[in-house]
């Protein structure tokens, strides 16, 4: 896993000083989770979900190992005795009423849609744990490399994400942003998909992307997971480049997105290095 230089810094910073903030966090979210433990005081966070040690899904997976973990039930999450829980705008609601009606804190936290929402969730989460200062470091390390990531010029090969189900993200999406800055032009825009959609097969074929970027197979994929399999993707990720996705930099809006650019962008350099 590369280590986030912010990272370094928000956790040196988190070690030393005043607790200001709650005393006792659970996180029953996996991008909570992550910004959590970029940001928490010794102690601070006793829990995170089973999701965060999950290498596929966790670019954090080593340092969650340390947390006992929650499988983000309302019965295991009061007996933790937490003075606040942070779950995500799509947690279970029947989970964070319970919690909330037992006289819990509950801080929600909406999923990240753009590069800017980073900045917000580093923002809220520094003020929801009392970790301003680094946050505050975390956000200004982010805001460095995001722009010194950003791709110039007009050479800007055509990339599109597909995959289970055929699903795509278009340019007003997290990934579609992440895509764009590394230096591409999203197909999916070109087809009408702002947000995100199943893209067609047929249509996927007849943009010839210069760029197929997938997602990791899972083991003992389901059924969603053949179309990526198609004859016609195999032929497309033959004759053009093809970047297979790490969803573990991608899932979630941390600063862990600079790493999913800063990959894609050297292999866009790669595709028009060899004429692509």
């Amino acid at each position: 896993m590369k280590q986030l230089p912010g990272l370094l810094v928000a956790l040196v910073l988190a070690a030393s000083g005043a607790l200001a903030g709650p005393g006792r966090v659970v996180s029953m979210n996996l991008c909570t989770d992550q910004l959590a433990m970029m940001l928490a005081a010794p102690g601070q966070l006793v829990s995170v979900s089973h999701v965060a040690t999950d290498r596929r899904m966790s670019p954090m997976a080593d340092v969650a190992g340390a947390y006992p973990a929650n499988h983000g039930q309302a019965e295991e999450v009061y007996l933790m005795k937490p003075d606040v829980v942070l779950v995500s705008a799509y947690s279970g609601a029947a989970t964070t009423g319970m919690l909330t009606r037992l006289g819990i804190r509950v801080e929600v936290f909406q999923p990240a849609n753009t590069l800017a929402d980073v900045r917000d969730r580093i923002v809220q989460m520094g003020e929801v744990l009392g970790r301003q200062e680094a946050a505050a470091a975390l956000l200004a390390d982010y805001d460095t490399r995001l722009a010194a990531l950003q791709v110039t010029g007009e050479d800007r090969p055509r990339a599109a994400l597909y995959g289970a189900n055929g699903f795509t993200s278009g340019p007003l999406t997290l990934a579609g942003q992440i895509v764009q800055t590394a230096g591409f032009d999203n197909v999916a825009g070109e087809l009408g998909f702002d947000f995100f959609g199943a893209l067609p097969l047929e249509l996927l074929a007849l943009s010839d992307p210069d760029m197929l970027i997938t997602s990791s197979p899972y083991p003992r994929a389901g059924r969603a997971e053949e179309i990526v399999k198609h004859p016609v993707v195999r032929d497309l990720a033959t004759r053009t480049g093809t970047s297979g996705m790490r969803d573990a930099d991608w899932a979630c809006g941390t600063p862990y997105v600079l790493n999913a650019i800063e990959g894609l962008a050297a292999e866009r350099a790669a595709l028009i290095e060899a004429g692509g």
